[in-house]
């Protein structure tokens, strides 16, 4: 997406309402200060239809709602109806937090060896689990949406959905981070018509500054709008799942070569109509003079981030050794993902995710990192029946997808929504639904395929109507009752770590939130060799290596795509997004100061 300069908030309206189809998408800076409400996104097409809604008299629920659905055209391979996600909002009114739990589910019928091959007794390897129907669980954005705006929003789902298919039928301009996801995915892709004619066109990636059109889902969100979701879940839409996932589409013409059969899946109508969404208290903790609320299971995001930010409140660290706050910031992930690995999972009790987050955790936890030399990893998880510093003798790496979508809203009132939403990997099961226009999801594949906790319990295996565990981290910190920072990412497992160091870049080293967004990265998840951008290496890596940590040989290109709204006081917000990666985001407030 290309970074361009802040436009006024009556210009903003006049691009997208006006602009012809060829047109290039609103010109959106990664920073935007003011008041009035302020949106967030990685796409500047959606955030000027979250902007136009606040505009015209729409809350920030409204607002995310057409944001997120608009995303469902431009991030199509990170998002969309398809897939699931998890909702954060914190209601100015009643200065209360909320959450919306719309995790895809898996079907009645799965067991915990659905990912083993029963030729072999081996697990798939996982490109083969995921292009398939065994990876799609039941989507459950919709149902998120119907549910935001009925309880909070002021708006209509069906008016809601209109902005973002007038997007899809008017088309899009395709940049060099739209069409090289495509490619990655071309030999996916290629294996189903639907698919192929959507984003293969003449058998290739469309090329930078192509229009990007598609009628099918346009036709979809409209059909909802007049049917409502139902027509989704128990209707002719949902059949159309189904019949995909049972019966994969493969192409008799398929454009390049797949090496895996295309397996069928179990999902059935009966699996759409039965979906439920949750409602879970959000995770709470402290960190110095903030409240920080997160994403409760089957997200681990909020526990690992609530965790990992007691450890380091107790190391005492600060602004004024760089390098101790990063080795803590490191320790304290590792240690928070070992224990996340080991307890945490669809149906962790309350008491379990408690403990997680106490203090007295923290302290068990923190008393095992040395302030002059790294743990070896991996670390095995705490032992939640113990005091002290004993360790528990189980327990490994995990590693997730890295696709997904985040957006981050406010309002004139108050009201705040963190939103994170996926079909998991880039590209999802790589199958478009024929004649519907969207993608399905492989959240499926975010289950461990076989134990990976020794002679434990796994927390994440397989199991009918499950949810996979998720990284996903939305979070609202508050400061003295009222919204000081909003933030989120995606990014796979990576998404706890990048909201993790946001944190710690903005409120222990003092950064400035445009700052804090676009310092390099590094993700430590319990692994041997930390995962770096390549600035990270080169800037810490001389103070952090004497200490023992040890990084991966390849520099990972990026870590995250966050998205922020900071609130400065008397109205005032920074919204701020990605200056560069994932092509760079788009930020924008009502009011530009």
């Amino acid at each position: 997406m290309r970074i361009l300069p802040v436009l006024a908030a009556a210009s903003l309206t006049t691009v997208f309402l006006a602009a012809p189809a060829t047109a290039a998408p609103p010109a959106l800076g990664p920073t935007a200060t003011g008041y009035g409400g302020a949106v967030s996104t990685v796409d500047p097409t959606a955030t000027a239809v979250g902007i136009d809604v606040l505009r015209r008299g729409g809350n920030a629920v409204d607002a995310a709602i057409a944001a997120a659905a608009t995303l469902g055209v431009t991030e199509p391979f990170s998002a969309g109806i398809g897939g699931g996600g998890f909702f954060v909002y914190y209601d100015a009114k009643r200065r209360s937090v909320s959450t919306i739990d719309g995790r895809e589910t898996g079907p009645a019928t799965m067991r915990e060896d659905h990912f083993v091959d029963p030729a072999d007794g081996l697990p798939y390897d996982f490109p083969e689990a995921r292009v398939s129907g065994l990876s799609v669980g039941t989507p459950g954005t919709l149902a998120t949406w119907q549910s935001a705006a009925r309880k909070w929003g002021t708006r209509s789902l069906a008016s809601l959905l209109q902005p973002a298919a007038r997007v899809a039928d008017r088309g899009f301009p395709v940049d060099a981070t739209f069409r090289q996801q495509v490619a990655d995915n071309a030999a996916a892709f290629g294996q189903f018509d639907a698919t192929a004619e959507l984003y293969l066109p003449g058998g290739a990636p469309p090329a930078v500054g192509s229009v990007q059109r598609n009628p099918d889902l346009a036709d979809t969100y409209r059909l909802i709008a007049r049917q409502g979701i139902d027509v989704f879940y128990r209707g002719l839409v949902g059949r159309d799942i189904v019949r995909t996932v049972q019966h994969p589409p493969v192409s008799d013409t398929p454009v390049g070569t797949w090496t895996f059969p295309i397996r069928p899946g179990t999902l059935t109508t009966a699996d759409l109509a039965g979906y439920e969404l949750r409602h879970p208290a959000p995770t709470k903790s402290q960190f110095r003079d903030l409240t920080v609320y997160g994403m409760s299971t089957p997200s681990s995001g909020g526990v690992a981030v609530g965790e990992a930010l007691n450890i380091l409140e107790r190391a005492r660290v600060d602004g004024r050794d760089v390098t101790k706050a990063l080795h803590y910031y490191l320790e304290a992930s590792a240690l928070a993902f070992a224990d996340r690995n080991r307890y945490v999972g669809a149906y962790t009790s309350p008491s379990v995710l408690k403990k997680l987050i106490s203090d007295s955790w923290a302290a068990q936890r923190e008393c095992q990192i040395s302030p002059t030399r790294a743990l070896t990893k991996p670390v095995p998880p705490g032992d939640i029946t113990a005091t002290g510093c004993t360790p528990a003798p189980v327990g490994g790496p995990v590693e997730q997808g890295v696709s997904t979508t985040n957006l981050t809203v406010a309002d004139r009132w108050g009201n705040v929504v963190e939103y994170t939403f996926t079909i998991e990997q880039t590209g999802g099961n790589a199958m478009v639904v024929p004649g519907r226009g969207f993608l399905l999801n492989n959240e499926l594949t975010d289950f461990n395929f076989t134990g990976t906790q020794g002679t434990a319990p796994d927390p994440n295996l397989p199991g009918p109507n499950k949810r996979p565990r998720s990284s996903m981290s939305p979070t609202i910190v508050l400061k003295d009752g009222k919204p000081f920072l909003a933030l989120g990412s995606p990014g796979g497992a990576t998404i706890i770590t990048t909201v993790l160091q946001v944190l710690l870049n903005r409120v222990v080293l003092g950064m400035s939130l445009p700052d804090a967004m676009a310092a390099p990265r590094a993700s430590q998840r319990n692994s041997a060799g930390i995962q770096a951008e390549a600035a990270f290496r080169t800037t810490y890596g001389p103070q952090l290596t004497p200490l023992g940590h040890a990084f991966t040989t390849v520099d990972a290109p990026e870590l995250g795509a966050a998205t922020a709204i900071e609130f400065t006081g008397r109205g005032g917000m920074i919204a701020s997004a990605e200056p560069v990666r994932r092509g760079g985001g788009a930020a924008a407030v009502v009011h530009p100061r």
